[in-house]
């Protein structure tokens, strides 16, 4: 978490590159080396030129130390699936409090399914009954939509989400919409209906709409506020998460756990990582239309084979590669991530 001299230094510095290394709480003295800032600032750099016209984000902060790399860090991103992240802590913190089990049964019915990336929507009416855990594993693993949306409604909706993580102190992260309402709004599609999860008819109705009208609203959502996270935002939750400070031990290791059990997005944070080092982290993806990627991010916490963990948090905005140029600008940054950690 950083303290107000940490953050004033940040908001005072150019909006590009800046480093600090004062976490809010006290900590013992760093064993770990301090990171080769220079390096990183010139590495970070040369990618965000090769991502272009995209926009980058970048964060990156030794938990130990609180020692703190971030670039383009109070710019807002839109963060598609990340915000299933601090979904599922607000989740686990109404399961800490007793408000909620894990046990809880629920019987969906087609009006609370969700567009793609849903194998719980592709398996109605199939399958209709979910427990709780259930819904919650296929949340955090798989990046099921429905699941982040039954979830979400069931702990009072997206604004709950936010006034907990504003409880909490973390300022920079919001969530605003069900992934039924924001997939169709990034596109100027109308208002989300189940027959869309039929075959290709999500993407034929959203080919109906004219390409001037989708890349307005495209442009749209990249400056849209809402659903959105800075890089030092996610740095500040990623932080309190290691620290046990947002949910209690047993819920912040279960959700570590499943973040590591995601096979989504390998070739992003992790592929930039040694072979012997622990992930976890959550992903989150946008469609592409136009040849524009409104959102390909990756955000977590790897741990080194010597024990030494960091947070990382890279967001990119807007980018005209291909998939495995997307994943390759995030990989790269988490190579340049490890090279500096020494």
């Amino acid at each position: 978490m950083a303290t107000l001299d940490r953050r004033a230094l940040l908001s005072a510095a150019p909006a590009g590159l800046l480093a600090a290394c004062e976490p809010r709480m006290p900590t013992t003295v760093s064993t770990t080396p301090k990171m080769d800032i220079d390096g990183l600032t010139e590495a970070v750099s040369a990618i965000s030129v090769v991502a272009r016209p995209a926009n980058l984000g970048v964060g990156l902060i030794n938990l130990e130390s609180g020692e703190t790399f971030v670039f383009n860090g109070d710019r807002r991103f839109p963060m598609q699936s990340v915000f299933k992240l601090p979904l599922a802590a607000a989740v686990l913190a109404e399961i800490d409090a007793g408000r909620a089990v894990f046990t809880e049964p629920f019987v969906l019915l087609e009006t609370q399914l969700s567009p793609a990336f849903s194998p719980i929507a592709a398996a109605w009416p199939g399958r209709r009954d979910y427990s709780l855990r259930e819904l919650f594993e296929a949340m955090v693993i798989d990046s099921d939509n429905t699941a982040a949306d039954v979830l979400m409604k069931r702990i009072g909706g997206p604004g709950a989400v936010t006034a907990w993580l504003a409880g909490r102190h973390v300022a920079e992260v919001r969530v605003d919409r069900y992934e039924r309402e924001l997939q169709p709004e990034v596109y100027g599609m109308p208002s989300f209906r189940p027959d869309w999860l039929r075959g290709n008819a999500f993407q034929e109705a959203r080919a109906a709409v004219p390409p001037a009208t989708r890349l307005a609203a495209m442009r749209a959502y990249m400056a849209d506020p809402r659903d959105t996270a800075t890089p030092l935002g996610m740095l500040d939750f990623l932080q309190m998460l290691d620290r046990q400070e947002l949910i209690t031990p047993a819920s912040t290791r279960l959700l570590l756990q499943l973040m590591g059990r995601t096979s989504r997005g390998n070739a992003r944070i992790k592929a930039g990582l040694p072979g012997n080092a622990f992930l976890a982290h959550r992903p989150g993806t946008s469609g592409v239309d136009q040849g524009i990627s409104t959102a390909h991010n990756d955000v977590g916490i790897f741990t080194l084979a010597d024990r030494r963990s960091y947070a990382l948090a890279v967001f990119l905005s807007g980018a005209t590669l291909d998939d495995a140029g997307r994943d390759r600008i995030i990989a790269e940054v988490a190579r340049a991530a490890v090279r500096a950690a020494g």
